[in-house]
């Protein structure tokens, strides 16, 4: 096993497109006009599901054959509140067809034209005016393609890209693709945006598994900052130079130093020196800044490229937890998936930014990019939010198909998958840690009778992968499986001690086991393991908006069917987190999930494909009751919401009145009348034997914070039988 105690830290095209050029910059933070610029591929594409088409009949289609559609695009859509699939649902897994007509007349002379997908799920082949210029496999990663020597200049150009999502079955195109198996659905279609790059032919290299081309790694000593920069660089010519400089927030320069070049050179490494830098602090002060990074010739600038920096040193100790930049940080938050109800995975910037606002609205200050990356706005929001983050690869559930061991291309697919991951995201201080599997035991655990799928070789080898490529932030796994020897003696060899630390997806009083049995578990692994720090990666229980229970504590569940009561998942949580937060050795824990979302094999709750373990809806419209406990729990902000507002008509007259709060006490009132105050005991306000009239009821609860009075009003209709 390994020795754990301590962890210090200081990115490959319909109508005739026109380009219309413009300078690459960062929303967040304007950067000086460089000469490298992007044109977005989002309109004129059009699209054709087809598991039968080829790329000569796809471009001799004629135009009514195919239906226009806008970047970024998926043909699939999953969920639906409601028992039973209806027309809204598309599940298809096959070849989708994307074609697009470019003007080269448009195109900048002099450079070089790189189309860049951020992401295509999941299976990308592309070909211009007829030649195929090449494959990418993997969902969630970006990659690019050099189209300069394909491309007219002068004239019409047919780009065809073919997406394919087909289930990763033994023969199948997908069949050694991570991942395997998982509790979510791998969308088809280039899902997230599109560009062309136009660089000078000496630029910043675009040929580095999607990443930036620049890689900077920042330190603290003694309040002293250094940055370490490295470089990859393209048809570099005698008398070019690089420049690097180092803003601040406002942009003012704090370092610059200018490197020499030689013609033909590869790779570039320079160091900038900042005295006593602000460091990067987490959601207290996610202070940024941005380091860009220029070619430059006596003629001026070529190619540059900005990136983030954090300065922020953290260390996770097995006993005490996480701790950034010296001070102990606990950190509690949740997972996300990338999808929305009627869009699938196809978001917008706004719908990330949404997400992430709703997040850090709750009060985490951490969230796990589960499970797979996620897309380069998340990141962002992530760095500017102060979010630690685990981001993670998509080796999930299943390591091989049967009991084989991985097959040679599934392991090659899966280190791809592993460096994009990491040489995409280095730059971004909110990441902490690279996760390289999420219950990849569970065949271990409940396979097959005979030899069972073993994935620790695999693992071992993404862990030394990581820590080749990254050697400033640790791995970690998240274990679906391993118990303690009196709950299951015949367990497999367990996977603790393959990564540097863990996380341990435990759903206690909703698959297995009791609530309760929660904290008990967690120190047996903890005295079993004593030198590795340990997290709770994934706990929760469903919950439904339509499905209500007085008594949610003596209510008998079932976790993979119906009924869900949105009761039941508030009075779990209540459960789960004082067992969590008590237990200072726990680095991190992440509720599971933020969002309901979509997986084709869930019918449970009052919804169709979709899980309902999140806190908000599918659509982001309505917070469930939990939401609002741990608003109370972890958010500065006022907080007074009374619980099972949804159970709006009742037929039992005597009732509890339960109230999330962060005041020491709410006021109470019934139709106007006074039921006076109600102490909040945790964060939880109670008022039993409250006694409906007839009818209409108006429940109302008052309390008084420094900013002023707060208030929350809901109405039950009694209906007695």
């Amino acid at each position: 096993m390994r020795r754990w105690p301590l962890l210090l830290a200081a990115a490959m095209l319909p109508g005739c497109a026109t380009l219309a050029p413009r300078p690459t910059s960062s929303a967040a933070m304007p950067v000086e006009a460089f000469s490298r610029a992007a044109t977005e591929l989002s309109t004129g594409w059009q699209f054709r599901f087809d598991d039968d088409l080829t790329a000569e009949g796809a471009a001799a289609l004629s135009d009514d054959a195919w239906e226009s559609v806008t970047l970024p695009h998926t043909w699939n859509r999953l969920g639906e509140y409601r028992i039973g699939r209806t027309a809204a649902t598309d599940n298809r897994q096959g070849k989708g067809w994307y074609r697009l007509r470019l003007d080269g007349a448009a195109l900048p002379a002099g450079k070089r034209h790189i189309i860049e997908f951020d992401a295509v799920g999941n299976l990308a082949d592309l070909w211009v005016n007829g030649r195929h210029v090449g494959r990418h496999a993997g969902a969630f990663s970006r990659f690019r393609f050099d189209l300069t020597d394909l491309l007219d200049p002068a004239g019409p150009n047919l780009i065809l890209l073919r997406a394919d999502n087909s289930a990763p079955k033994p023969g199948s195109s997908t069949e050694h693709v991570i991942p395997l198996d998982g509790d979510f659905f791998i969308h088809g279609g280039p899902y997230r945006p599109v560009r062309l790059l136009h660089v000078a032919p000496s630029h910043i290299a675009l040929d580095d598994h999607g990443g930036p081309g620049v890689y900077a790694t920042p330190t603290i000593k003694d309040d002293a900052g250094r940055v370490a920069i490295r470089i990859r660089l393209s048809h570099i010519a005698a008398g070019q130079s690089l420049v690097a400089t180092l803003r601040d927030a406002e942009g003012r320069t704090i370092a610059k130093r200018a490197h020499s070049l030689s013609a033909g050179q590869r790779d570039a490494a320079l160091t900038l020196d900042v005295a006593a830098p602000r460091r990067w602090n987490g959601r207290a002060d996610p202070y940024l800044y941005r380091l860009e990074t220029r070619i430059v010739d006596a003629g001026g600038t070529l190619d540059g490229v900005t990136v983030p920096v954090g300065f922020r040193a953290f260390r996770i100790d097995p006993a005490t937890g996480f701790h950034l930049n010296g001070q102990h940080l606990p950190l509690y938050g949740v997972s996300r998936h990338q999808d929305y109800l009627g869009k699938g995975w196809a978001l917008s910037a706004e719908d990330h930014a949404r997400d992430m606002a709703i997040i850090a609205e709750m009060g985490a200050n951490t969230v796990r990019f589960a499970h797979y990356q996620h897309a380069a706005d998340w990141f962002d929001l992530a760095d500017r939010h102060g979010m630690i983050v685990w981001a993670e690869l998509p080796f999930v559930n299943k390591p091989s198909h049967g009991n084989a061991p991985a097959s040679p291309e599934l392991i090659a697919n899966a280190r791809q998958q592993m460096i994009e991951l990491i040489r995409q995201n280095y730059n971004h201080p909110s990441v902490v840690t690279w996760a390289i599997g999420n219950e990849v035991d569970m065949d271990m655990a409940f396979g097959r009778m005979g030899p069972k799928a073993d994935a620790r070789p695999l693992l071992r080898d993404l862990h030394a992968l990581s820590k080749a490529e990254d050697p400033t932030r640790p791995t970690v796994i998240a274990d679906c499986c391993e118990l303690t020897p009196a709950n299951k003696p015949d367990y497999q060899p367990p996977l603790t001690g393959e990564a540097d630390l863990m996380g341990y997806n435990r759903y206690f009083g909703w698959y297995y086991g009791k609530v309760g049995d929660l904290g008990p578990h967690l120190d047996a692994l903890h005295a079993r393991y004593p030198a590795v720090p340990i997290s709770v990666s994934e706990y929760g229980a469903g919950g439904a908006l339509s499905q209500h229970v007085e008594d949610a504590a003596s209510h008998r569940i079932n976790a993979g069917g119906r009924p869900h009561p949105e009761e039941f998942q508030s009075w779990l949580h209540e459960q789960s987190w004082p067992q969590l937060r008590a237990r200072p050795y726990i680095w991190a824990s992440w509720i599971w999930n933020m969002f309901d979302f979509s997986s084709k094999i869930r019918q449970e709750g009052d919804a169709t494909d979709i899980n309902d373990k999140g806190l908000v809806t599918f659509d982001r419209k309505v917070r469930k009751d939990a939401f609002f406990y741990y608003k109370a729990q972890w958010s500065a902000q006022p907080v007074v919401h009374v619980t099972s507002r949804r159970w709006t008509v009742r037929t039992d007259p005597v009732t509890t009145i339960r109230v999330y709060s962060n005041a020491p006490a709410v006021t109470l009132t019934l139709n106007g009348a006074p039921l006076g105050e109600a102490a909040c005991a945790d964060r939880i306000c109670t008022l039993d034997n409250v006694t409906l009239r007839p009818g209409d009821n108006v429940v109302t609860a008052r309390a008084t914070f420094a900013s002023g009075m707060v208030e929350d009003e809901v109405r039950w209709t009694l209906n007695p039988p």
